[in-house]
């Protein structure tokens, strides 16, 4: 029987087991925030080990911290998970006011200092376990209705987004979320890329930018102002925007595609050639991603490998 660490979840039976808004987690994924890490057949899934993030995410913006303190925290946990031998169910996550840690059987082995919180794995398993097992009539009557927040207005903004002849509409909604909470970083980028697809340069640029001055470690921001800046002929701007793209999100693919196009443009051919071949290894690893993106890659790497570099 499959254990409640090795099942998969969607956004809404995460949102039940975290006690997180369904539309403040798609927030969050879609800010390259914290979020599931698997896809099955075209849909984002969490893994155990996702929600272990999360739930941590959640304890530590609860407590004010900045999101870019965050994501290093979480990095701790997301690199130190699948190294452990000791069963998952077993451990506790804590933080000690400077780092996150594990805690094995009530024993710290990498944690100091007072500790100002810590959740059981063993906890959060049960529940996973708890909210798999309810059916679909006992989980929607166990939500009651509630005014729309800041995040309910982005995820309708999400979803009309990708509504021919909705985007109007999708800015509308991305603006009251602005209204509710200023602070929404990722309601800047998507109206960024409106402003851009409808030929407004100069009002995307200032939406990646505000997005950016809020969340400056949000990686789809940054690659959209990188692109901005590749579309308009700003090169080593570009390109120094799409490194750090790369540096904070090795596996973002699209980045390495396109910070390998403006080193072209401007000669550096070699280190072109690397983003490249990151480029394929990554969409090699993704039965998902468009083939003639690939195609393309290994035929331009190939000319390049061709003359000697």
């Amino acid at each position: 029987m499959t254990t409640a660490v090795e099942r998969e979840y969607s956004f809404g039976a995460a949102s039940r087991i975290l006690g997180v808004p369904e539309s403040k987690l798609r927030y969050w994924s879609q800010s390259g925030f914290v979020g599931p890490s698997l896809r099955r057949q075209g849909r984002q899934v969490y893994s155990f080990q996702d929600l272990v993030s999360v739930r941590a995410a959640k304890e530590l913006v609860d407590r004010g911290f900045a999101p870019a303190q965050i994501r290093r925290a979480l990095e701790q946990v997301k690199d130190k998970l699948p190294l452990l031998d000791r069963p998952l169910e077993k451990l506790r996550v804590t933080w000690d006011g400077s780092a996150l840690a594990f805690v094995d059987d009530g024993a710290t082995f990498e944690v100091s200092g007072q500790r100002r919180f810590d959740f059981g794995l063993s906890d959060l398993a049960e529940r996973a376990a708890e909210i798999l097992a309810l059916s679909p009539r006992e989980e929607t009557a166990a939500e009651p209705v509630k005014p729309k927040t800041a995040f309910d207005w982005y995820a309708d903004g999400l979803a009309l987004e990708g509504v021919p002849g909705k985007e109007a509409e999708a800015e509308g909604c991305y603006r009251k979320a602005l209204e509710r909470d200023s602070g929404l970083a990722a309601a800047h980028t998507n109206l960024g890329g409106i402003a851009q697809r409808r030929g407004d340069v100069s009002m995307a640029r200032i939406e990646f930018q505000a997005a950016l001055d809020l969340d400056p470690e949000q990686p789809e921001a940054r690659y959209n102002l990188a692109s901005l800046l590749y579309q308009q002929g700003e090169l080593e701007h570009a390109v120094s925007e799409f490194r750090r793209v790369v540096e904070r999100t090795p596996w973002f693919a699209d980045a390495h595609y396109n910070l390998a196009s403006a080193l072209e443009e401007l000669g550096s051919k070699r280190q072109a050639a690397e983003h490249l071949r990151r480029f394929i290894e990554l969409q090699g690893r993704n039965t998902e991603a468009p083939v003639e993106w690939l195609a393309e890659a290994r035929a331009r790497l190939g000319r390049m490998d061709f003359a000697g570099l």
